[in-house]
């Protein structure tokens, strides 16, 4: 299969693991880096074995077709809505945007245009979550009806070399690791229909302990511990807890209950980890992994994915319309809090395909 071009703007912490993670899909072509701290980008190329060029070459290079945007939050939608005025497909780090209207500036701006954008989280591809989803699927655990949805800790300033912008608009619990969690729940579930929640802000200010701004003060712009309830569109109704305010717990990150069983998903910030399934009456057996991605980070599979997606004229996973529904769904705690009322959503979306092959060599999952 014919390799896609790709774009990489944004050297920062998360970059390296999607370069280290793209020399697992041959489709993938990285023609170049880009970063605003261009010592950054140099940095990031060398150590990678790539090209780091000005952002503007990467959005002019006619042989890019993916510009995947690594950027902090606040830029995602800039950058995309940039990438998309240059003809080229746009994937970025989560979220898709910092808030609803900006997300579905850029997902409009891309349906006018005829191009496709995508968002992390793609952890909901690895093994882990894919079987999880086959238990549900083949009906083992009955009609669904609940769940819970739990990231709890202390704060990122404990290990973060610049944590300031997890606490800044666009930062808090709910847009960093929320997408992970409610991505999977609308792979595992569906859509949701209403949220009902409450945002609080503890503390107005942070104490930086990580290197190498140890002993720094930062503001508390967002709320830090956010805790709601969603109901899906199938009755499914699931509690979620997201906090940079907890010292410790002992939840597992996701469960799903049904009529008929129990089921314990992995962390959604991982692609792999045990699958646990209790039937009515009996006990937490580990359910076998036997769906791809589940032995490592894989972190630009969901980029793969829409490469492949592209060659094969067929719909990506990780898609611009799944984002947007998720990102409307976080921001609906916010709104939730702020009016004491039960939100509804107004984006729909389809639970993505399964992946049940290797995308290596050409293969996709049906």
């Amino acid at each position: 299969m014919e390799k896609v071009g790709i774009g990489i703007i944004g050297c920062g912490n998360i970059s390296g693991a999607y370069l280290t993670a793209m020399k697992s899909f041959p489709i993938l072509d990285i023609k170049g880096v880009a970063d605003l701290n261009r010592e950054l980008a140099e940095a990031k190329a060398a150590e990678f074995g790539l090209k780091a060029v000005d952002v503007a070459a990467l959005f002019a290079d006619p042989t890019i077709e993916i510009i995947v945007n690594l950027t902090i939050p606040k830029a995602h939608v800039a950058v995309g809505l940039q990438a998309l005025e240059a003809g080229k497909h746009t994937y970025s780090e989560k979220p898709l945007g910092i808030n609803f209207a900006d997300g579905k500036r850029l997902a409009d701006t891309a349906a006018a245009k005829g191009l496709r954008i995508g968002a992390a989280p793609d952890t909901f591809l690895g093994g882990g979550h894919q079987t999880a989803r086959t238990v549900i699927d083949e009906g083992a655990i009955g009609i669904p009806v609940g769940g819970t949805a739990t990231f709890m800790c202390p704060g990122h300033e404990r290990w973060h070399p610049n944590p300031a912008f997890y606490y800044e608009v666009g930062g808090g619990p709910m847009l960093d690791m929320g997408p992970y969690y409610i991505t999977d729940l609308v792979n595992l579930l569906g859509p949701v229909s209403q949220v009902a929640g409450f945002a609080v802000t503890p503390r107005k200010e942070r104490i930086i302990t990580s290197e190498p701004r140890n002993g720094e003060r930062i503001p508390v712009h967002v709320p830090t511990h956010v805790a709601g309830v969603m109901a899906f569109a199938n009755g499914a109704v699931v509690q979620i807890g997201m906090s940079f305010d907890v010292a410790g717990h002992k939840h597992v990150p996701l469960e799903v209950y049904g009529t008929e069983g129990t089921l314990i998903v992995p962390d959604p910030n991982r692609f792999a980890g045990p699958v646990e399934y209790l039937k009515k009456g009996g006990q937490f057996e580990e359910r076998e992994v036997t769906a791809p991605y589940a032995d490592g980070n894989y972190r630009s599979l969901g980029v793969a994915d829409l490469a492949h997606a592209i060659r094969s004229n067929r719909p990506h996973r990780a898609n611009g319309s799944l984002a947007l529904h998720v990102l409307e769904v976080m921001e609906a705690f916010q709104t939730a809090s702020d009016t004491g009322r039960t939100v509804a959503i107004t984006t729909k979306t389809e639970r993505p395909a399964p992946l049940s092959e290797s995308l290596v060599d050409g293969k996709i999952g049906r």
